[in-house]
């Protein structure tokens, strides 16, 4: 039983159900035209579900089973069990980018917790935006609130070789393009892939938040690397919904779990995962609703102290179903227990420390040791430099050595159909050591910031063996990619950003280890080219897209709306 800090009055659903008026009797008499007797839900919080589920949700198919289990925990508590249904973002199905439309999540989730009878809320989410989403508008509301996640898929396969999503269709698709396999045998690699539901089984980017909202103190203990269709995924979920009801009579809100410690702690295991470079805007934009101030100078400190010891595809070569019998995000924590604040709280209501005590390493080869780690620095570094003074991203750890000093010519594309329709062109001036830089992918200018970031490598190197080459943009790439790729450069190419300033043949400077991304264009002849340049259309003149493009931040802040960031609460609504 919970230590009890709120009594019934205190609940916030006893202001629709608890007064004696005929407001509040229409609402008692509504939940019984549901089929709901008065003894079923008086006395009892009201605990609102999120479900992010769609048949367009390949990872989250399981969901419709799994909201089940968290209701009867919910029930098994002591609470009443709301399932309010959220938009679903699965990120193969929805174009441009589920990115455009994170922010949409969080603010449908934030206005279901608002206008409802709810006093806690379960948050049901893991493909790719949906946990940043959630953990927004959960922040934002500071209603008691705990993290589901979705977790990721079994392990692929194909012609007995183990494969992980994303990851390894890519490798297979360069094979494709130069002509190295047919098609017959592209489409048993993909058939072998997707075998279960979850989500993609590399430390991708869902992967990676799930990882971190755990971190954070959001989710249960160890619940973050269960395979979704394991058996005690679903025990998982039960005991979830058990714990939010106690969680709403001890009061317990995010803002009493969420500090800058809790966000150092995630950028740490961020780090040591080898996480998805699409960490960096989701934390920020999580730390913003929080009132925490995260910038990417954080990030690369961090980052240069923290080495990689998930063995885990795409900086790896493990998977998450065996990072879970490892010892899981556990494991990891025990092994970086020194480099982490174990005083920060979690939705148990003890702290990290006690999360992790007990916990057994089984496999050194996939949590290594912090002797022997994979990388000495984090997955992801941090480059600034006349071409990003905002800064942009690079998950060195999944590029190829050779390039992380490199200088070399640019083939510039002003926006993705450009670059369709030329890549492959037998005549691109292109060689293996030129920069493929791609403008107009960002933000406002793609728009959304898709996964365009991974440049696909001009065919005619891909029969000469070339596998990876420098590339440059300002949108995203996929958690599961991999290859030398500078993303999030900020500030964009449609607002002006020195991006937009690139032309063919300047030559770009790369330097990694010293984190710089310059080109070799002169002050003068740059205020030249910005004085001739020109902005680029709104990519739309009415619905969502325009409200997003017009008050979407840029990368290095979070591409949250600004005026969502964290202020004065926004009022209760009004019951009469």
């Amino acid at each position: 039983m919970a230590k009890r800090k709120k009594k019934l009055k205190d609940l916030r659903s006893q202001r629709w159900y608890g007064p004696e008026d005929m407001r509040a009797s229409s609402h008692r008499a509504r939940s019984r035209q549901m089929g709901y007797s008065t003894e079923d839900f008086a006395g009892k919080p009201r605990i609102g579900i999120i479900n992010t589920w769609s048949d367009m949700n390949t990872c989250h198919s399981h969901f419709k089973q799994r909201v089940e289990e968290i209701k009867r925990g919910v029930y098994e508590a002591g609470g009443f069990p709301i399932e309010l249904p959220a938009m679903s973002l699965g990120e193969i199905m929805v174009k441009p980018s589920t990115m455009l439309y994170r922010n949409f999540l969080a603010m449908e989730a934030e206005e279901l917790i608002r206008c409802h009878p709810i006093d806690g809320v379960v948050l049901m989410g893991g493909c790719d935006k949906t946990t940043p989403a959630l953990l927004m508008a959960s922040f934002t509301m500071d209603l008691p609130a705990i993290y589901m996640p979705a977790g990721p898929m079994l392990r692929g396969y194909y012609a007995g070789e183990t494969l992980g999503s994303g990851t390894d269709v890519l490798r297979y698709w360069a094979d494709r393009r130069a002509g190295l396999i047919d098609q017959e045998t592209f489409e048993n690699v993909i058939g072998g892939l997707s075998r279960s539901a979850g989500t993609c089984m590399v430390m991708g980017t869902a992967a990676t938040m799930m990882s971190l909202a755990e971190t954070l103190g959001m989710a249960l203990p160890g619940s973050s690397s269960i395979p979704a269709v394991d058996s005690s995924h679903a025990l998982m979920a039960t005991a979830t919904g058990r714990r939010i009801v106690d969680m709403v009579w001890e009061d317990l809100r995010p803002s009493l779990i969420i500090t800058e410690a809790s966000f150092d702690n995630a950028t740490v295991i961020d780090m040591a995962l080898g996480g998805s470079t699409n960490a960096m805007i989701h934390l920020i934009a999580v730390a913003g609703r929080a009132g925490i101030k995260l910038d990417l100078d954080r990030f690369d400190t961090i980052s240069r102290k923290t080495p990689v010891l998930g063995n885990i595809k795409p900086s790896g070569k493990y998977l998450m179903e065996d990072f879970y019998y490892a010892g899981g995000l556990r494991g990891l924590m025990v092994r970086l227990k020194e480099r982490l604040d174990l005083t920060a709280k979690t939705v148990t209501g003890g702290t990290l420390g006690d999360s992790i005590q007990g916990t057994t390493i089984y496999n050194d080869d996939v949590i290594l040791p912090l002797d022997t780690p994979l990388y000495h620095e984090g997955g992801t570094a941090i480059l600034r430099g006349n071409l990003a003074p905002d800064g942009c991203v690079i998950k060195q750890t999944a590029a190829d050595p050779k390039f992380h000093q490199h200088q070399g010519k640019a083939i510039v594309f002003k926006d993705y159909v450009d670059l369709s329709a030329r890549i492959d062109d037998p005549n691109l001036d292109v060689d293996e050591n030129s920069v493929l830089v791609l403008q107009n992918a960002g933000p406002i200018g793609a728009p959304g910031m898709p996964e365009w970031g991974m440049l696909p490598i001009p065919k005619k190197l891909l029969k000469k063996g070339v596998r990876d080459m420098v590339r440059i943009s300002d949108c995203r790439m996929s958690g599961t990619a991999y290859g030398t790729c500078i993303l999030h450069v900020s500030p964009e190419a449609a607002v002006g950003g020195p991006l937009a300033l690139v032309q063919d043949g300047d030559i770009i400077k790369l330097d990694v280890p010293n984190r710089t991304l310059n080109m070799d264009v002169s002050k003068a002849e740059l205020n030249r080219r910005k004085r001739k340049w020109t902005p680029p259309p709104y990519p739309a003149s009415r619905g969502y897209t325009a409200l997003f493009a017009k008050h979407v931040t840029q990368a290095h802040e979070g591409c949250d709306f600004d005026f969502l960031h964290a202020g004065e609460p926004t009022p209760e609504p009004l019951i009469f």
